[in-house]
């Protein structure tokens, strides 16, 4: 089967409506500490004043039309030396790649986009079978599980960390 060709850039309020498919949808935040959201006046907000400032969120792309989201979160202080990852893709598209090719999309430009950046880290909650297969098919390594690592939805949760290093890096695992 042929990949889709999927592209990433900046969010436009324009992407409003292909934005609502997916961020309305309680599967699609299943594994997100977010919650969907309930409003189309939530989600225009949400991309004109947090989207579009982002200082790395992007729009996944099929023909131009936003399908989904992928961000990185760069560290503070001691930590500015990595990204955590993350995305979001229309229930409609899962299964079909799309997520992989935006990881990898995201990888080819991430460390050249930030400057000092070392490492990308992706957390997984152990049920997500399908984000851990994202990974692992973008060349992170799994690392081990992290027990009791983050409290949100009313409950602490254990997680899988991934990382992925900067290719001039030695991997450590």
């Amino acid at each position: 089967m042929e990949s889709l060709p999927v592209t990433l850039r900046n969010f436009e309020e324009s992407d409003v409506d292909d934005f609502m498919e997916w961020a309305t949808d309680e599967e699609v935040y299943r594994f997100s500490k977010h919650l969907p959201y309930k409003s189309r006046e939530q989600a225009e907000n949400y991309l004109k004043n947090e989207a579009m400032v982002h200082p790395w969120l992007k729009a996944i792309c099929l023909n131009g039309r936003a399908v989904g989201s992928i961000s990185l979160r760069r560290g503070c202080d001691d930590c500015w030396c990595k990204a955590g990852i993350g995305y979001r893709l229309a229930r409609r598209w899962w299964g079909e790649g799309l997520t992989t090719q935006a990881v990898k999309l995201a990888l080819s430009t991430a460390f050249i986009d930030m400057p000092g950046l070392e490492r990308i880290e992706g957390i997984v909650e152990p049920e997500n079978v399908g984000s851990q297969r994202v990974f692992e098919k973008a060349g992170f390594v799994k690392e081990g599980l992290l027990c009791k690592y983050l409290r949100f939805k009313g409950k602490t949760r254990d997680f899988y960390s991934y990382s992925f290093l900067a290719p001039d890096l030695p991997n450590c695992v």
